[in-house]
Order: structure tokens, then sequence, then C-alpha cells
């Protein structure tokens, strides 16, 4: 629709000069859908979708539900349920954006019935959207429930019904409460809120055909953003600046309407024009109830100043429309328009549309309005029975409280001496054994703290001395190798040095840490495949290796078998991924812990394995030691091949 709709309005510009109010188009921010991408994890990437106003400024939201629906396919892949809520939130959400309001209905009632599993940020968005859904569909019953629930779980304190009220065409009324509830929660400085609050006021009066007044209230509100958008002394987040050029874009909209409520056309031209540009600007991938119509408003004004090309094209622009009575109004101009061009066939065939439509309203509509209307002054009247209700039974409490306070008194003056005395005693008591029992506790504390420095000395003591043990290990291998001649004897001793080195490793990892429990395998990692990787450059690989185990932590009881596993893969693909010296040869080493659950994945791009690898790797000491390895970590070793490389992966406990 937005390509579209800018190519009308070029044309309208061309035709119109000194009607259209020309702005500059500001670079775009980032590309939000990279940025998504590349959040480290699924919180990371639910906050910042929430957080993003225009994420929709370089790729569509079709783009974005591809991508989410990838991310999601690979949280059932690791049943990770959690991150699967969350995708999913984020889908509906960007359905409600586009205007498919049954499918993002669908997709909350879903995750929302499993309520009891959601932590209170995740249901208030969840709620948010939910009420959203149900507005645009006018389900006000179902968006009253919805209201209830976020006060039962305290996201709200008071609930308000005006919205509602004028979405069931009882203007003045929600206009009344809106004020009552707004007027003294706007601060004289807050210039935002003080255009939002006089465009709301606007809204109703211009439903409630009131439209000079409605005029003055917008004009209030077009001075305060402006003033907003202009004031220097407060800094505007991103998102802040976008909802401030939206605001303004619907308030010229509103501008328009009025004009052409007053048969104003040439002056709501502008306006609307102006609006619609803004909206789409700031508004880029979502479905806007108010730049259609400003649409068809637009449509209107051009078909009663007799522009009838500029009209259809106005018409012809495939609008997302919702409301019924946005098509009403659409499939009226149609036929305003043919009947000015004396096709009085198709004339007749939007007055038949709108006839049906019309018929169905009227059958259904006003019996559904009067009972969701019943249903939300039911709901008032029960929350104010109930409030009066806790309110006297409050005060009843109150008052026998008091009378209870009163005749308990006297017997407790009398007694609160006698108490008063023993309890000074037993204070003068209680402090001379305090003082008895801190100086034993700073002993006790004392000699503990000596035994932990003493313990953890010791252990790091142990952790050097079995490295130096493994270190002189290692020199004795060397030493023998130096006196083998057998070339499988030889590498059978560089194997054994390697494995010995990958433990030792770990033992100096301990003893150089603070926390002897745990070793932190980004840095072991890193450590270990330069080990590796220093004998096996002297053969001329140049391999890039990508390590990702960043806040990784294992204990040494599966630090040492998870080593010995990884020294002996970028051993063999070092030995034999690479024999021709590959230039863009690339190892991907990733290790990730959540909670109890681990996942190790290591692939090269080597020559992969052979036909009869399987038979050969069964024989093969490295992959059986693996394999055992591995099955002390409670895992099976998984082999994947592909059309390049290999790929070894497992999860372990």
């Amino acid at each position: 629709m937005a390509k579209r709709l800018g190519t009308i309005l070029c044309y309208i510009f061309s035709l119109t000069v000194g009607l259209g109010i020309a702005q500059e188009i500001e670079p775009l921010e980032a590309d939000a859908l990279i940025q998504f991408q590349n959040q480290s994890t699924v919180e990371d990437r639910f906050t910042y979708f929430f957080a993003t106003v225009n994420r929709y400024n370089s790729h569509s939201a079709y783009d974005w539900l591809d991508t989410v629906d990838r991310f999601t396919k690979n949280s059932e892949k690791a049943k990770d349920s959690l991150a699967i809520k969350k995708y999913q939130l984020i889908q509906s959400q960007i359905f409600f954006d586009i205007g498919d309001y049954e499918k993002s209905v669908s997709l909350s009632t879903k995750l929302y019935s499993n309520k009891h599993k959601l932590d209170l940020n995740f249901k208030e968005k969840l709620l948010d959207l939910l009420d959203a859904n149900y507005s645009r569909l006018q389900l006000y019953d179902k968006q009253v429930e919805i209201r209830k629930q976020k006060r039962e779980l305290g996201l709200t304190n008071n609930i308000s019904f005006y919205d509602i009220y004028s979405s069931l065409g009882l203007h003045r009324q929600a206009m009344r409460d809106y004020i009552m509830e707004n007027q003294k929660t706007v601060a004289d400085n807050d210039f935002y809120g003080l255009a939002q609050y006089h465009n709301s006021i606007g809204n109703y009066l211009l439903l409630d055909k009131s439209t000079s007044t409605a005029l003055t209230n917008f004009s209030k509100a077009k001075g305060y953003i402006e003033v907003f958008q202009n004031d220097m002394s407060s800094v505007k987040t991103e998102s802040e600046i976008i909802q401030g050029n939206l605001l303004k874009g619907i308030i010229d909209g509103n501008i328009g309407k009025c004009y052409v409520q007053m048969n104003q056309f040439d002056k709501a031209i502008p306006y609307l024009e102006t609006s619609i540009s803004t909206i789409e600007e700031n508004n880029i991938g979502r479905s806007s109830s108010e730049a259609n119509e400003n649409v068809l408003a637009l449509a209107e004004s051009h078909l009663r100043m007799d522009r009838l090309k500029v009209a259809k094209d106005y018409l012809d622009i495939d609008l997302e429309l919702t409301k019924a009575s946005q098509i009403v109004k659409k499939n009226k101009l149609y036929a305003a328009y043919y009947d000015r061009m004396g096709d009085f066939k198709n004339q007749a065939l939007y007055l038949q549309k709108n006839v049906r439509i019309q018929d169905s309203l009227e059958v259904n509509e006003s019996s559904i309005k009067r009972q969701q209307i019943a249903a939300i002054i039911a709901q008032e009247n029960l929350e104010d029975s109930r409030r009066m209700n806790n309110q006297m039974k409050l005060e009843m409490a109150q008052n026998r409280s008091e009378m209870e306070a009163m005749d308990e008194r006297t017997n407790l003056v009398f007694i609160s001496l006698i108490f008063t005395l023993l309890g000074f005693a037993g204070l003068v008591f209680a402090y001379l054994k305090s003082i008895k029992n801190q100086r034993l506790i700073a002993e006790q504390k004392h000699i503990i703290e000596n035994s932990l420095i003493e313990k953890d000395s010791l252990l790091k003591e142990i952790h050097h001395r079995v490295k130096n043990n493994l270190q002189m290990v290692s020199s004795l291998l060397s030493l023998q190798t130096k006196n083998t001649r057998s070339k499988a004897a030889i590498e059978a001793l560089e194997e054994g040095k390697s494995r010995v080195k990958a433990m030792a490793l770990i033992h100096q990892k301990l003893y150089q840490n603070d926390d002897l429990s745990v070793i932190e395998m980004q840095g072991y990692i890193e450590s270990l495949v330069n080990s590796v990787q220093s004998v096996f450059k002297k053969g001329g690989h140049s391999i890039n290796i990508t390590i990702d185990a960043e806040g990784v932590e294992l204990d040494i009881d599966r630090a040492i078998p998870f080593g010995l596993i990884l020294n002996e893969l970028v051993s063999n693909s070092f030995k034999y991924a690479f024999p021709e010296d590959k230039e863009d040869g690339r190892i991907y080493i990733h290790l990730r812990k959540n909670g109890d659950q681990g996942f190790f994945e290591y692939t090269d791009n080597g020559i992969g394995l052979q036909e009869d690898s399987e038979e050969r790797a069964s024989s093969s000491m490295g992959i059986r030691l693996m394999n055992r390895l591995v099955n002390q970590l409670q895992s099976t070793l998984n082999i994947d091949k592909s059309t390049e490389g290999v790929r070894f992966w497992f999860n372990f406990k």
C-alpha cells in the first residue's frame, strides 16, 4: 500500500502545486531485522523486538515472520519451551501489526491458556495485545474481561471504559469519563501528554459531530506536539521521536477530517496528504486505521471538488480495511463516482454491496452492542458494589478494633509496667550474653577463614604439582619420540603427548583461577586450540577457527573428558581434513550450557569422511577414545557427513 500511495501522492502534488507540503525524508535507522538476529539470546531478541518502534524499516513484516518462524523451529528442536513462547508472542504481535487480528488472537489465546507458567512481564505484553486485538475486532465484552484480569494481576489499579463506550457509540459519556480520569494526571510541562489529551477529546467530539469544538481541541494538540518536537532542553530517544511524529501525523489527519465535515475541502486536502505521508514514514510495515480513513477522506474531498480521476486513484488503493464503517464509506464513494461518470450499472453494484452489509449489521450489531453495553455496565456495577462492601467491612473492622483497644488499654498499662521491668532485666542479660557470643563467633570466623585460605592454597598447590607431573610425562614422551624410528610409534607418542597436554592445561587453569571448582571454557578451548595449532602450523596449515563458548563453565569431572575429545577432533582436522593446505579452511567449535543441560558441536569444511570411514572409525583408537569419553558425559557421539566437511555433536548433562 505504501508504494502505491506514494505514487498517487506524487501525482497529486504535480496537479495541485502549492497544496502539498514537502517533507525531507530522513535516513532510516539501522536494519532492525539484522540487529534482531544478532542478539545473543532469546531474551535479548524478545526485549529488542518490543522496544523497537520502527522495526519494519528495511524488511517487511512477512520477512520478520519467516525469521521468527526459523527461530521457533530451532527452539522446538532444542525443546526450549520458554523460547518457543517468547517467539510465538512476537509472531502474534507481527500478525497484529499487519492487520491479521484473528491469527493474532488465536496465537495469544493459546499462549494465555498456560498463564500459570508465564512471568508477569510476559503476561502484561500478552494481555495488552489481546486487549488491542479485541478492540479492533469489536469484541468489547471480551475486552472488559481482559482488563479485569490485568487488574487482578496488579498491572493497573483502575479499569477505564471510556474507549469502549466510544466504540459502542456513546461518545459524550466516553469524553466525560476520559476528562475526569486524565485531566489532573497530565503535567503542565508534559507537552506530548497534553497533545495526546486534547487529540483524544477532539476525537470524541468529532465522532459526536461537534466539528468546530473538535477542531479547537485538535489545534491545541497540534501546538503542543510542535512544542514537544522543538523542545531542545530534553534529549529524546529514537522511540520518542517516532511516537511524536506519529501523533503529529494523526492530529493533522483529524484536522483534515474536521474540514471535510465542514465542506472546506481545499483546506482539508493538505492536512490529509501530510498526515498520510507522516504516518507511512513512521509506521512502516504496520496496518494503520488512521491512514486508511485519511485516504477515504481525500477521495471524498477530490470527488466533491469534481476531481474525478484523482478521487478514483485514491479509491483504487488496496487498503486493508478492518472496520465495516470504512468498507461502507468506500462503497458509497465508489457509487458516487460512478454516478458522476454516468455508469449506473457499477453505481448500483456498490449500492447493493452496502445494502447487504447494512442489513447484516442491523440484524446483529444492535443486539450485540446492547449485550456488550449491558456486560460493561454490569461489570462496573459489580465492581462498585464490591468496592463499597470492602469499604464497609474495613470501616466495621476498624471500629471493632478501636473498641477492643480501649478495653484492653487499661489492662495493658499495668501489665506493661511488669513486663517493662522483666524486659529490662532480660535485655541486660541478653546484652552480656551477646557480647560473649560475638567474641566466640569472631574467633570461630577467624579460624574458618584461615582454614579456607589454607585449603585453597593446598588445592592450588596440588593442581600445580599435577600439572608439573603431567608436563614431565609430556617431556618423557618427547624424549622417547626422539629415540624412536618407527613412524607409527612416533605418531602414537605424539598423540599421547597431546592428550597429556590437554589434561595438564585443565590443572593449569584450575590453579590460576580464583574459583577452584570450575573452569571457564572459552579461555581453556582457546589455549588448547593454540597448543594444537602451534604443532601443525609447521606443516603450512592456515585455518580459520571460530570458538563460541563465552560464559560456559564446567567442573573438572566434565572438563577433562571434554578437553580430550576436543583435542582429538582438532588434531584430526589438522592431520586429515585439509591435505592440500586449503586456504579457506574453517573450524567451528560451539559449546552451550543451559542449567544442567549442555550442547557441544564441532564442524570443519575439510574433505569429510571417506566411504569406508565408518568401518575404519570403529577400529580407530581416536574414535573409540572419544566414544568412551562421551559415555563418561552420559551422552552419545553423533557424526553427520555433509557435502563439505564433517560435523560431530552431542548433548551432555
